[in-house]
């Protein structure tokens, strides 16, 4: 009797202590960003507000999965997604609770949703990059179109197993079509296109003469030139408002099942502060998207949002017929 009273005090103690640990202020993110990024903004951000934060990391897709299982019991406070097409996918099935009108005027319209769910925290374009050594920027394609012509045959790289290039594809069917869009991928693959697992291996191959174009975001060339200013590589768009251009978001959410609604809302207004947006900028190589800082790679005749086609980013969360088409046509 007397070990059982002591087990039962023990246990006791112990609940009590997980319980006082996990304070009423602490938040829950469930984070499709990664751990490396991530961090030191969280950390930040618990130095500034004394709030303690705690991260459950893993893929976009697959935590947006876990909180629609999770439903109204998911302890998640807090969404923070690699892309809006997941953040679309769960305002869909009603999970997102809406952002405070103070929040969602920090943005633009374009980056945040129609019915206020989500924001926007930071963008990355959609480039062309492209061998400095064997093609002249004056001969570069003017359009995504263009790239089928037997001029580039063999010549170009891309990632079609790759989240944002799928994200890219889903685009394209919003604005084009799955028609046009379905033949556009079969002239490109047509075209001897070579295929990588993720957007720096483009950029790797390009550098070691496998390729001259790659389809790729536009971030991963500074932290190459970071690493080496020679980096035999440059980024370039197409016309104004092709799809090739796309700026896509990573981005935020309040769960609607949520009981710390004030410190989540805190923490969404510190990722938009001019401090945290320039940090993107600055060290991630990533858009601010409350336009403060200098943001990396801009175009000298026309800033990147200009060059972007204006789409519905959680058109994005439609991946289902995107995964269709790159089967069908053989790249998955």
């Amino acid at each position: 009797m007397k070990r059982f009273i002591l087990l039962v005090v023990a246990i006791s103690l112990a609940l009590f202590l997980v319980y006082n640990n996990r304070s009423s202020s602490d938040l829950v993110i469930y984070s499709g960003r990664s751990k490396a990024l991530v961090d030191p903004i969280i950390e930040r951000f618990e130095e500034q507000t004394g709030i303690k934060v705690e991260v459950k990391y893993g893929g976009t897709t697959q935590l947006a999965v876990a909180l629609i299982e999770e439903g109204n019991r998911t302890p998640a406070d807090i969404f923070w997604a690699q892309d809006a097409g997941a953040l679309g996918a769960l305002a869909k099935v009603d999970l997102l609770a809406p952002l405070s009108e103070n929040i969602l005027s920090k943005v633009p319209p374009r980056y945040s949703s129609d019915s206020g769910l989500w924001i926007a925290t930071s963008g990355r374009a959609r480039v062309m990059a492209y061998s400095t050594r064997r093609v002249e920027s004056s001969d570069l394609p003017a359009t995504l179109f263009d790239l089928t012509d037997s001029k580039w045959s063999n010549r170009i790289a891309w990632a079609p197993t790759n989240g944002s290039f799928q994200s890219f594809i889903s685009a394209m069917i919003t604005i084009h079509g799955y028609d046009t869009t379905k033949l556009w991928v079969e002239g490109i693959r047509n075209n001897g296109a070579k295929n990588y697992a993720n957007n720096n291996a483009i950029l790797q191959g390009i550098a070691a003469g496998e390729a001259d174009l790659g389809l790729t975001n536009h971030y991963y060339l500074f932290r190459s030139k970071a690493a080496d200013p020679n980096f035999p590589v440059s980024n370039a768009f197409f016309e104004a408002g092709d799809v090739g251009n796309m700026v896509n978001v990573a981005g935020i959410a309040i769960t609607k099942p949520s009981e710390k609604r004030s410190a989540a809302e805190e923490f969404v207004r510190f990722l938009l502060s001019d401090e945290t947006q320039n940090w993107f900028a600055s060290e991630v190589y990533e858009y601010s998207v409350t336009e403060v800082g200098e943001l990396p790679g801009e175009s000298e005749s026309e800033p990147v949002i200009e060059l972007s086609p204006d789409i519905d980013l959680e058109s994005l969360a439609n991946l289902e017929e995107t995964l269709k088409l790159l089967r069908e046509v053989g790249l998955l």
